[in-house]
């Protein structure tokens, strides 16, 4: 929650650098600034919200667009993909569609952005920039201080609110002058450059491409899903399990009550959704998937290399639980698969043919 109720701009705070190195040259003025924290499927850590207000001394708040953003994917972004599933340009268009229309609720005077001109090749040219505004409807609001002295005079320049000979001029992809800066204000902590939108990563890209697959409008839970943990696919059946504890945490947040949700009865492992997608699974599927996840189980394999009795595993459904007894196997009957990252240019390539 915001300390204040007014605050003379709204900046867009992803947590890298470049995000709050903006908003500090702008508190250097004696302004107060709020940052926004947009969190979808793909990106957002909301959980360090805390943690930028102590070390960086910004305020934040969460601003969830996880549906608008789904929607904009599964239509197809206006301004294409990037390298991978990264829709860039949309994205910042959404972002400061939804940062214009908070500006009244907080009696902010104008709109900030970390961009750079120049340091990203899809979205941070200086004609995707302009695009941006233009389709935004924010050329009058947005200050990006620190290229502000390689673009136009904007309106808060103009009218003496900010001193344009106080903001910067950095261009390119260099990092030097963001670990300058950053060293000035004294942070003793670093953040990374970017924000981590992992649909500009082949992986993550591979798996909602899968998704996408065997799946019309996946929702966002949907997506949510297919970034957590573990992901394999056998044909239209998936199975998510976790790596770690914290995995295990994140899927259980994420079942559904149509889920089967698989959990070994008497020894520690990994938790597993399957999500069905193109109606109930036949037993043996889920007995080939138990089999599977407690093969990932050292002390369930230890026990049944020991006395060669099944390992027993609990599926939730709908209410009921179930308990079935399987033998431990990397290698089952379904061939279960990680999603393949060729399938992302392939998937793009039939999309635009379309």
């Amino acid at each position: 929650m915001a300390e204040r109720n007014t605050y003379d701009a709204l900046a867009l705070l992803s947590g890298g650098l470049d995000s709050i190195l903006a908003v500090r040259t702008i508190m250097d003025q004696g302004l107060t600034v709020l940052g926004l924290h947009f969190v979808t499927p793909f990106f957002g850590k909301p959980h360090l919200i805390p943690f930028w207000r102590d070390h960086y001394g910004i305020e934040a708040v969460e601003v969830d667009i996880r549906q608008e953003y789904v929607d904009m994917l599964l239509d197809g972004p206006s301004q294409g993909f990037g390298k991978w599933l990264n829709p860039c340009i949309d994205c910042k268009i959404i972002m400061l569609e939804h940062a214009h229309a908070l500006m009244k609720e907080y009696g902010a005077k104008f709109l900030v952005s970390g961009e750079v001109v120049g340091q990203r090749p899809m979205s941070q040219r200086e004609d995707a920039l302009n695009l941006i505004t233009k389709r935004a409807e924010v050329r009058d609001v947005l200050l990006r201080p620190l290229c502000a002295k390689n673009l136009p005079p904007t309106p808060m320049e103009a009218s003496g609110l900010v001193d344009r000979e106080r903001l910067l001029d950095w261009a390119g992809r260099g990092r030097k002058p963001q670990y300058a800066l950053a060293e000035h204000y004294g942070f003793t902590e670093i953040p990374t450059p970017a924000g981590g939108c992992c649909l500009t990563e082949i992986q993550g890209s591979a798996r909602f491409v899968r998704l996408l697959t065997h799946r019309d409008r996946p929702t966002p839970n949907d997506f949510t899903l297919a970034r957590t943990g573990r992901q394999v696919w056998s044909c239209a059946h998936w199975l998510a399990f976790g790596r770690t504890g914290e995995d295990n945490d994140q899927l259980a947040a994420c079942a559904e009550p149509g889920d089967y949700v698989f959990k070994l009865a008497d020894f520690p492992g990994p938790l597993a959704i399957g999500r069905p997608l193109q109606g109930d699974w036949d037993p043996e599927v889920i007995r080939d998937a138990a089999a599977l996840i407690s093969s990932y189980s050292g002390k369930a394999r230890k026990r049944f290399e020991a006395s060669n009795e099944p390992i027993r595993v609990t599926v939730r459904r709908l209410g009921r639980t179930e308990t079935v007894a399987v033998i431990p196997a990397r290698e089952t009957t379904l061939k279960w698969a990680e999603p393949a990252p060729e399938s992302v240019r392939a998937w793009k390539k039939e999309r635009a043919q379309a």
